[in-house]
């Protein structure tokens, strides 16, 4: 199976193929350019990356792909990456993009994921990287609405086509209960942070747990390259592992 570049370089063993992964993450934080580094890492693997775009035009999205080494155009064409475009409809333009939904309402959402993406058959070999779709649907719907939506439908969808999936989800801003909530149907949470208490600010990282997988819970520094690319900056000491997902991933 292919690799899940940061989060996997901290496991025992691969993620299970058909897992959700929720990442929260604090706006100054490098999550966006991590989910690049993700995107590359599985696809030089050998593997397959679904990415939607909630926060940014696609072009955006392609031209940072090119600058870590992707030939976006080369792999579209091939379907080994495709580029969702949820991004027009939050400025309530129609998309120019092969893959795009249009409406960002609940209502429709539902009714095309009945349709279409709750029936598709397993693929393993495909990554869904989504940079922050629950907190930008928020803004379009009603709260309970997109919790609802992502527990019956776009979770339960990963599972079911076996396709493992990394969701963006802004801190902070939502209640306590949708964060809970998302926490309970996920199979992991990441956390993304910017330590400002240093001088200068450290970009840091953490799994806070996996089910079923071990991991080490620890926080990491990240390093930022100038073509994108996250990478973890060297531990010092000796890495422990945790068996334990109910543990808060701090040793």
């Amino acid at each position: 199976m292919p690799k899940i570049p940061l989060i996997e370089d901290l496991t025992t063993e691969p993620v299970p193929p058909g897992s959700t992964i929720l990442v929260e993450f604090v706006g100054a934080s490098q999550w966006f350019n991590a989910s690049l580094t993700i995107t590359a890492g599985w696809i030089g693997s050998g593997g397959k990356v679904s990415y939607s775009v909630f926060t940014k035009p696609p072009d955006t999205l392609r031209s940072q792909l090119q600058a870590i080494g992707l030939h976006t155009g080369d792999l579209e064409s091939e379907d080994k990456l495709r580029i969702w475009d949820f991004y027009s409809a939050t400025l309530g333009q129609k998309s120019k993009e092969k893959y795009a939904r249009d409406s960002l309402k609940i209502a429709d959402l539902s009714i095309q994921f009945a349709r279409v993406t709750m029936r598709e058959s397993q693929q393993p070999e495909w990554l869904r990287v989504v940079d922050n779709e629950p907190s930008t649907l928020v803004r379009f719907n009603d709260e309970r609405a997109v919790i609802e939506f992502l527990l019956t439908r776009h979770f339960p969808s990963h599972g079911l086509r076996r396709t493992t999936a990394i969701f963006g989800l802004l801190k902070g801003v939502h209640s306590a209960s949708m964060y809970e909530q998302l926490e309970a149907a996920s199979e992991g949470i990441i956390d993304f942070k910017l330590d400002q208490t240093t001088d200068p600010a450290q970009d840091l990282f953490r799994i806070r747990s996996l089910r079923n997988v071990g991991f080490d819970g620890r926080w990491h520094k990240l390093t930022a390259a100038k073509n994108f690319m996250i990478v973890l900056s060297p531990d010092e000491g000796k890495t422990t592992i945790q068996r334990d997902a109910n543990m808060d991933g701090q040793v």
